[in-house]
């Protein structure tokens, strides 16, 4: 059960990295990257991202570029809310797939 604090400083952090993801993937025509959700750690120092990519088959590709820009995703984070939060918590990125599996369960079902 998470904590009301955890609940609104997730909510600040999805919120950030959205703009955040927004402006870089508007240079990448037919690409989109949003956050699905953050779950942040009781002790607010790990928030894992989820990340919904669309085209799904690019999703891997643009997950391995994310990390490897991980210390500028969390430097331009942390110029966001450094007046809301006193220590940028270490970043987290997964591929969110729920979006692929319910289409995968309606093409099941249709057969």
């Amino acid at each position: 059960m998470e904590t009301t604090r955890q609940n609104k400083i997730a909510r600040l952090l999805q919120k950030e990295l959205s703009d955040i993801f927004l402006l870089q993937t508007k240079s990448m025509h037919g690409v989109l990257v949003s956050v699905s959700a953050v779950r942040i750690s009781p002790d607010m120092s790990v928030a894992r991202a989820y990340l919904s990519i669309f085209p799904s088959e690019r999703a891997d590709e643009i997950i391995k570029n994310i990390n490897a820009n991980m210390k500028s995703v969390r430097y331009e984070l942390g110029t966001r809310v450094r007046y809301q939060l006193r220590i940028i918590p270490e970043l987290k990125f997964f591929v969110d797939d729920s979006l692929d599996y319910a289409e995968h369960i309606d093409e099941l079902l249709k057969k």
